[in-house]
């Protein structure tokens, strides 16, 4: 099938313009998305460090497993923030004492390394948004 006279006629009308003004083109669908993710219990009890705590967290999770998940339950009790502010500071302290036997019992078969250096990762995100104040939009 040929293209039909209109739609050459449009073609040629919409390379005027994104020719004239680079920014009408990708403009013109007018369409915004917004994604929020959804956090388990698990991931939004990870606590909000300070940055330089957040970063041995992370090289500790590097190279054994859990260890820096078990410390960042210790900053729970010591009054850091998470985002879960329904639920007792004991409750999330427990939460992160299974995020870390997890990362722990699972290392054997190299599940629970990779888990708990995204872990350490997200630690250090955390305290990123922390430390410059923005709020988080994962």
């Amino acid at each position: 099938m040929e293209p039909s006279h209109k739609d050459a006629e449009t073609a040629a009308a919409a390379a005027a313009v994104a020719a004239a003004d680079p920014r009408a083109a990708s403009s013109s669908s007018g369409v915004v998305v917004q994604v929020r993710e959804k956090k388990g219990p698990l991931r939004a009890a990870i606590p909000y460090m300070p940055f330089p705590v957040a970063v041995i967290c992370l090289f500790l999770n590097t190279f054994v497993p859990g260890l820096g998940t078990f410390v960042s339950a210790f900053a729970v009790l010591c009054g850091a923030r998470t985002d879960l502010p329904d639920r007792h500071v004991c409750c999330v302290f427990w939460l992160n004492i299974a995020a870390a036997l997890i990362q722990t019992l699972t290392a054997i078969v190299m599940v629970g390394w990779i888990m708990s250096i995204f872990w350490g990762m997200d630690m250090v995100i955390l305290a990123r948004y922390k430390e410059q104040g923005i709020p988080q939009q994962l």
